[in-house]
């Protein structure tokens, strides 16, 4: 069983690597970002899959990967938002 899961990791794996050809190439900010997601969420669900194949320390790692996966997400959230509000009232950068 657990050969069945570090194939499904690797196989995982590979499809998020693709997502780097849209981290690269993206024609906005907002494009990166969500390809940052998707790492984030591809490397827990990697990491999940080989702590299911019997090495438990992974789990803790997936936990730490998710939450800074989140606090990215959250930390361009706010960056947009400033952003977005500079740009309104005519100030631009500063």
């Amino acid at each position: 069983m657990a050969d069945f899961f570090m194939g499904a990791a690797l196989l995982v794996l590979l499809l998020t690597a693709i997502g780097l050809f849209r981290l690269l190439r993206g024609p906005g900010q907002a494009d990166r970002v969500m390809s940052a997601q998707i790492f984030g969420t591809g490397g827990v669900a990697v990491l999940l899959l080989v702590a299911a194949a019997g090495e438990i320390a992974a789990l803790d790692v997936a936990l730490l990967l998710a939450l800074l996966s989140a606090f990215v997400s959250l930390a361009f959230a706010v960056f947009a938002d400033r952003s977005n509000v500079s740009a309104a009232s005519g100030r631009g950068g500063e």
